[in-house]
């Protein structure tokens, strides 16, 4: 198989939330993400979210689909994972917010959660 070198990043992963109102609190004031303001008018209501160059689309749409038992570990099924500086904001704002999470079981800087709607997210800590 020939690599045309055509992939050069991912520009948006999208997630499907109930409450668009509580999701935005969560990726916002717990995560700590920015919303972004240049989303057009759609025939649906939803959110874009910075994270670096990539985003984060927010959908609320019914929902169509759930894991009956998703594991406690969130990198143990569908999930999104995330480059970031430092983890402790991150875990500090879980802990009081009560929000359940993981922390790599091999020993990695990484830190695995769930936002409101059960959606898998794992936060990888970067050296620079």
């Amino acid at each position: 198989m020939e690599n045309h070198s055509v992939f050069i990043g991912l520009h948006h992963g999208s997630l499907i939330v109930k409450d668009l109102l509580k999701s935005l609190n969560f990726y916002c004031h717990i995560i700590g993400l920015q919303q972004n303001t240049q989303r057009p008018e759609m025939s649906f209501d939803g959110a874009w979210l910075d994270v670096g160059e990539q985003q984060i689309h927010l959908l609320k749409l019914p929902e169509t689909e759930r894991s009956i038992n998703p594991p406690d570990h969130a990198g143990r099924d569908r999930h999104l994972a995330i480059h970031v500086t430092q983890i402790d904001t991150i875990k500090f704002n879980l802990e009081a917010s009560q929000i359940p999470f993981t922390m790599s079981k091999s020993g990695r800087q990484a830190l695995f959660c769930r936002d409101p709607d059960g959606n898998g997210l794992e936060f990888i800590k970067i050296l620079q």
